[in-house]
């Protein structure tokens, strides 16, 4: 006698599938593109197209070749995962896929060409906002565009900031960790949201917050031109600021270094640095180490 046919499996996993399946960490849902679009993409409003792809390089780089071949303002592009996201320097980083918002805006401002180092502090600020809004949580930024959490006491990194110049174009990359674990995180010093004890960590909801907050921050910068004290930008960055009142190190190009404490932003975006013998420098680029104070001793 031989034995009857078994009915063939389905192929998902759970129903006959022995492979992965993006369910099955069900703290991270993926994005649903069709959803993000019918809220975000509205009449007259800055955004005009919203992708969400599973995996690419980076964000970045796909949508600058975007914006050579002439795209729209306002388009977003999503990833889930990002095999060679770019920080500062160049620098490569990665993340578990669907854990955190790794994403590039393409925008075209019509406001003076010097005035746009201030788009990385507008995103900064609209994703400090947005998360003390939405998660319940103090984002700090650390100058220039660093995203700063507190967990266990201690200042962490949870998010960075890129933007590239291409042409009349800007595309400006954030990436966010959501829902890293604790031994999922690159260094030490890197944090999520879930990590700095978030209320909300649902990615969608971030998303559609984060857009509408920037969308609405960057239509008052243009209107004002551009200028960071009239559009109300200079001291809401300044509010969050992480990196004024710290004696700070800065690595300089060249190997230079520049210690001393910061005090201001300058007109530019620059940080302003106050040296021991009470010069005043300002920096346009460089890293920046917040400097601990030494103990007092008695």
């Amino acid at each position: 006698m031989t034995e009857p046919d078994r009915p063939r499996r389905s192929g998902l996993r759970g129903f006959g599938h022995a492979g992965p399946s993006p369910w099955t960490d069900l703290d991270r849902p993926p994005l649903d593109a069709a959803v993000l679009r019918h809220d975000l993409l509205l009449p007259g409003g800055l955004w005009t197209a919203l992708d969400v792809v599973e995996e690419t390089g980076s964000t970045n780089n796909d949508l600058t070749a975007r914006a050579r071949d002439g795209a729209a303002e306002g388009a977003v592009l999503i990833a889930e995962r990002q095999s060679a996201g770019r920080g500062r320097l160049d620098r490569q980083w990665s993340a578990p896929a669907r854990s955190g918002l790794f994403l590039s805006l393409l925008l075209r401002p019509t406001v003076p060409r010097e005035r746009l180092g201030w788009l990385p502090i507008l995103v900064g600020v609209s994703a400090a906002t947005t998360v003390g809004r939405v998660a319940g949580i103090q984002v700090g930024l650390k100058w220039p565009n660093d995203l700063q959490v507190e967990v266990a006491g201690e200042e962490r990194k949870t998010g960075g900031i890129l933007t590239e110049l291409t042409g009349e174009a800007v595309v400006v990359g954030l990436g966010l960790n959501v829902t890293l674990r604790q031994e999922e995180l690159p260094v030490p010093t890197a944090a999520s949201l879930a990590l700095a004890g978030a209320e909300v960590t649902d990615r969608a909801t971030l998303l559609r917050s984060l857009l509408r907050e920037f969308a609405e921050l960057y239509g008052e910068w243009q209107a004002a031109a551009g200028d960071p004290q009239a559009s109300g930008l200079l001291p809401a960055y300044t509010a969050r600021c992480t990196t004024l009142g710290r004696q700070v190190l800065v690595q300089l190009p060249g190997e230079r270094e520049l210690r001393g404490e910061a005090v201001a932003l300058d007109t530019d975006g620059r940080l302003v640095v106050r040296t021991p013998d009470g010069a005043r420098q300002a920096v346009a680029a460089g890293d920046v180490v917040h400097v601990r104070p030494e103990p007092r001793t008695s």
